[in-house]
């Protein structure tokens, strides 16, 4: 893995995640770092089922691999605040 994926991933990460904070509605409960550490993993997770769904490599914009990445991190910043809620 070369310097530049590893920044990749953290850039994607960082927009994934807010943008699937900005999805769930009230206020969260949880840190910035979090939030991007959801977005990391809803994009690698989001990558892997758009292809298996076979829409991760389209002519323009992959709009179907960013809605299912966001709503990943919707998804993971939700259950991330419940279960911080909960403490």
């Amino acid at each position: 893995m070369e310097i530049s994926s590893i920044i990749s991933a953290i850039v994607i990460g960082i927009i994934i995640g807010v943008l699937g904070r900005l999805v769930v509605p009230g206020r969260q409960r949880i840190g910035i770092l979090w939030t991007i550490l959801v977005g990391i993993a809803a994009a690698l997770v989001g990558t892997a089922i758009a292809g298996a769904l076979d829409v991760a490599d389209t002519d323009g914009v992959d709009w179907v691999e960013w809605l299912i990445q966001i709503g990943l991190a919707a998804l993971g910043v939700a259950a991330l605040d419940r279960a911080r809620a909960r403490r």
